[in-house]
């Protein structure tokens, strides 16, 4: 039997990449999702709103 070390090596180098890789993928859709679009405008649009507490 292999020892702790080589099993776990062997695991991150195979699936746990794969696993890290499709996570990464899942990431970069959800943002770039088309029903983002409005909610990344409006964050984007954020900084140039005046604030009430100014008035």
């Amino acid at each position: 039997m292999h020892d702790t070390y080589s099993f776990l090596r062997h695991f991150a180098d195979s699936w746990f990449l794969i696993a890290m890789f499709g996570f990464f993928a899942g990431c970069i859709l959800w943002a770039l999702r088309p029903g983002a679009r409005t909610l990344h405008a409006d964050a984007a649009a954020s900084i140039f709103r005046e604030r009430e507490d100014e008035e």
